[in-house]
């Protein structure tokens, strides 16, 4: 894979010369505004015929270099050569090391959908059908007695992504007003009838629309409700029968069963009950809080470490953003973009983009009249790290919030290097 990182002096037109990649294919890829909309920081995703894939890999007691060689089919040589530091006499257990190999890392994908102009993100759905093994349709919550309802119309999606081999989750949340309740939620949890209710709802719900199983997204569960939860993942299951149970939570390195956002939640016992489990590694750096990056590795790294001790890796999905967050450095004020938005926000700035390189997350900084704003956004260095997280720990899969959002750098990276799992 190649990335190259605009420089002071360059043009579109030396730095496709130096690749041999026609400049229309760099504007395509990239989704640059214009063949002039290049500035310093930018990481271009240069295409390539056959791309060298580099796979990530933790050493088990038992490995050999040549054994790995022969699971990635490559060579002993290759593998020294793309890891300089590593000693073929002195490897250890836990080692990372890259693997240089035309094998393609095979993962389940989940992409949420707040179906809010159906008809218009139909062509886009089309064309990213190929890389998303689910499609979780953001469309319901429910009542205080614990009944589902319909929040937005469904049917159209949830029709099409059956039709073009995406399984459709129902995702339902605990939200009024477009705001999470924690009284709600812990309300129809605490109680067994209301808990019945909501099973029952849910089911009908799945049945009725065509639904391949339920995507759950209760946040803010009350810590004294954290058992009541399990109980009621254990009945919806049951329910469910061979239908999917997805359990999105959020994301923590300890456990910390008091505490308001993530005490609900008992990773190893939801572990044991769903199919999957998608932690949501987002919003690290959080709307109206400072100016931070959104999913830095090096805290995504510790919740995944944290959460494989508790929960079957192979049962394991990350959330990856396809958005960032502009700051108004004076008071933290937020705005959200997609990826690409926040690309051409810096290209129409002209400002210079920085890399953070313990965060692994690009990032600039700009001035709207007398104001400082900070922006933090994904692109392919910072996609292409996510990714090798997630081969280094042999994750299910990836989650990403959401589809609405254009991040081409992310699919670019998942149509040359990874293969999405479908389920028939």
């Amino acid at each position: 894979m190649r990335i190259h990182v605009v420089q002071y002096g360059d043009t579109l037109w030396k730095i496709a010369n130096q690749y041999q990649v026609p400049i229309n294919r760099l504007v395509e890829v990239n989704k640059l505004p214009s063949t002039n909309a290049i500035i310093p920081g930018l990481a271009l995703y240069i295409p390539e015929a056959s791309p060298t894939i580099i796979r990530h890999y933790q050493l088990k007691a038992g490995d050999m270099l040549w054994r790995i060689a022969n699971q990635f089919q490559t060579t002993v040589q290759s593998i020294l050569r793309e890891n300089p530091n590593v000693n073929p006499t002195q490897l250890y257990i836990g080692q990372h090391i890259s693997i240089p190999t035309s094998l393609k890392n095979q993962l389940q994908t989940l992409g949420f959908y707040v179906p809010y102009n159906v008809n218009e993100f139909l062509p886009k759905f089309r064309e990213l059908a190929r890389n998303l093994t689910y499609l979780a349709v953001v469309s319901y919550s429910f009542t205080n007695e614990g009944y589902a309802y319909v929040l937005l119309d469904d049917t159209t999606i949830v029709s099409e992504s059956n039709r073009i081999g995406v399984v459709p989750l129902l995702m339902i949340r605990n939200v009024i007003n477009d705001e999470f309740s924690a009284e709600l939620v812990g309300g129809v949890l605490e109680d067994p009838q209301k808990r019945r209710n909501l099973v029952a709802s849910l089911l009908n719900f799945v049945r009725q629309r065509g639904y391949g199983g339920v995507s759950l997204d209760l946040e803010f569960i009350p810590p004294q409700r954290r058992g009541d939860f399990i109980s009621f993942l254990r009945e919806l299951k049951i329910a469910l029968g061979s239908l999917l149970l997805h359990v999105n939570v959020h994301a923590k390195s300890e456990d910390l069963p008091t505490n308001r956002i993530v005490g609900g939640y008992d990773y190893r016992a939801i572990g044991q009950i769903s199919d999957i489990v998608a932690v949501m590694t987002i919003d690290y750096g959080y709307p109206t809080g400072p100016p931070d990056p959104i999913a830095p590795i090096w805290w995504m790294n510790n919740v995944v470490r944290y959460a494989t001790n508790l929960i079957d890796r192979r049962k394991l999905q990350i959330a990856f953003p396809l958005y960032g967050y502009d700051k108004r450095v004076i008071d933290n004020q937020t705005s959200a973009r997609s990826v690409l938005g926040m690309q051409n926000l810096a290209i129409s700035t002209s400002t210079t983009i920085q890399y953070d390189t313990n965060a692994e997350s690009p990032w600039f900084r700009y001035w709207r009249g007398a104001e400082e704003h900070v922006v933090w956004f994904e692109d392919i260095r910072s996609y292409s790290v996510k990714y090798g997280l997630v081969d280094f720990y042999q994750l299910l899969g990836v989650t990403y919030w959401q589809l609405g959002l254009d991040a081409p750098h992310n699919w670019a990276y998942v149509n040359d290097n990874i293969i999405v799992d479908k389920i028939r």
